[in-house]
């Protein structure tokens, strides 16, 4: 078979990028080895947050008496969690088989790996080969749980996210190694259903790539529910010998051991890259990511890379969007490259984090003047009505030209607000504009603007 386009890796960044060449009238095949949809549907993005909304429902009525209703005897059915979760999962992924029927697009189940002069070859689940043409073949084969040397899974004892999420019982406690979006969410559900969880995080403070207002505000909220953090801790081994396991953690103020049910090593991905044939054509690699152009283009003439396999933010909204800038460019289009800096990042744990630009800190290594904002959630009446009134919304714009450079937020809903800020930040709004942009009362999003006109002294509610 001859194909216009190939596609290896059916995640957000291949599917997406599959939908779109079909869209561009494109011959289109995606080749994927396992589920259509690939990690995001069906072992993270969707399903985590499946399993976080019933750890959100036990806690809303755990504190119903609140809101002025009574219930008794609420209690978590482990089992059933999981089962909803992988339901959900299961319906997105049948979801992603519909739009390849609907574009159009060929689906190849098996293992690729890219040849010479524009060949593929699948290797099918019963073992048989066959080999495929493409005038271009776009690398999206994503990644996996990263193991480190002192911390190697058994996918028992010592998990990955994949693990975590489909474990045959509740475990009574968790040590969570790493505190990114996937170790915060994973403690912050076990944690609801009454796993005792202790975070250890390598640097000084949890979700470390988050502006350090946003990480103490999280880790003050996370304490208060029970979660024990370590911060400039390091796993140095963990022994899995007995019933549980015991890792050694090593502190500034030395040596101590932790004992639990259940290590989660969540201390970011590995790409996978190995045996897709990059050796063999030639596709240059450097520390773990393929070498690609501002539109995913290798080195190779008609090979090109997405997603996770590239430099850039692994996140699932990424690889879409670097699959529409791939594909738009190949169809001889003339988009325009992503801007990195305008990505928006979220965790889905109570409360939840977004943020998107500079931190307060990053503003000001880049030599900007700033002008700083701050709006708590407690002067918010949406808030207040909600009972969400734990966060704030903290805005950064450069003082000399009122540029948003960025917002940092954490509160209930704060993922479903970043997106203003990165329209806002696209459109080059500036600061003044969002003061002057008339806000919806009572709304959560209200803070953004009342933030804004913290900047410039003109807040209305503080």
């Amino acid at each position: 078979m001859n194909y216009d386009l190939i596609v290896i890796g059916s995640g957000p960044g291949g599917y997406v990028a599959a939908i779109r060449a079909a869209q561009l009238g494109l011959k289109t095949a995606i080749v994927e080895r396992e589920s259509l949809g690939g990690i995001c549907l069906n072992w993270g993005c969707i399903p985590t947050k499946a399993l976080l909304k019933s750890a959100q429902v036990f806690d809303y009525i755990n504190h119903a008496s609140e809101y002025g209703i009574t219930v008794d005897g609420a209690k978590t059915d482990f089992n059933a969690i999981i089962k909803r979760s992988r339901g959900v999962a299961d319906g997105m992924s049948k979801g992603i088989q519909f739009l390849m029927k609907k574009n159009k697009i060929d689906v190849i189940m098996g293992t690729a790996k890219i040849k010479k002069g524009g060949k593929v070859e699948v290797k099918a689940a019963d073992g048989s080969v066959k080999e495929y043409a493409a005038k271009h073949t776009i690398l999206a084969t994503g990644g996996r749980s990263r193991e480190l040397p002192s911390l190697k899974q058994d996918g028992k004892k010592v998990i990955g996210y994949r693990q975590a999420m489909n474990l045959p019982e509740q475990p009574k406690s968790m040590i969570v190694v790493g505190s990114g979006a996937i170790g915060i969410e994973f403690a912050y559900f076990y944690n609801s259903i009454g796993t005792k969880v202790t975070v250890v995080e390598y640097l000084d403070n949890i979700v470390p790539l988050e502006d350090e207002e946003v990480s103490k505000a999280l880790a003050r909220s996370l304490k208060k529910v029970g979660i024990e953090i370590m911060t400039s801790a390091n796993v140095e081994s963990v022994d899995t010998s007995g019933n549980g396991c015991k890792a050694t953690v090593k502190t500034a103020s030395g040596t101590q051991t932790l004992e639990a049910d259940i290590v989660l090593s969540a201390v970011g991905i590995s790409t996978n890259l190995e045996g897709i044939g990059l050796e063999e054509v030639g596709v240059k690699t450097d520390k773990g990511k393929v070498l690609v152009d501002d539109f995913y283009k290798t080195n190779i003439e008609g090979v090109y890379a997405i997603g996770d396999i590239v430099k850039g933010q692994a996140l699932a909204h990424v690889a879409s969007a670097e699959g529409i800038t791939c594909v738009e460019k190949i169809a001889g289009h003339h988009p325009e490259p992503i801007n990195y800096n305008n990505i928006p990042g979220c965790t889905y744990c109570t409360p939840e984090i977004a943020s998107v630009g500079y931190t307060e800190k990053a503003a000001k290594e880049a030599g900007y003047e700033i002008k700083v904002g701050k709006f708590p959630f407690s002067a918010s009446g949406k808030a207040s009505a909600a009972g969400a009134k734990d966060g704030f919304v903290k805005v950064i714009f450069d003082a000399k030209y009122g540029e948003f450079l960025g917002a940092h937020m954490i509160g209930s809903n704060v993922t479903e607000m970043i997106a203003e800020v990165v329209v806002a930040r696209k459109l080059e709004t500036t600061g003044m504009e969002i003061i002057k942009s008339v806000h919806p009362h009572p709304t959560m999003s209200e803070a953004i603007m009342e933030a804004a006109a913290d900047a410039y002294g003109e807040v209305i509610h503080l």
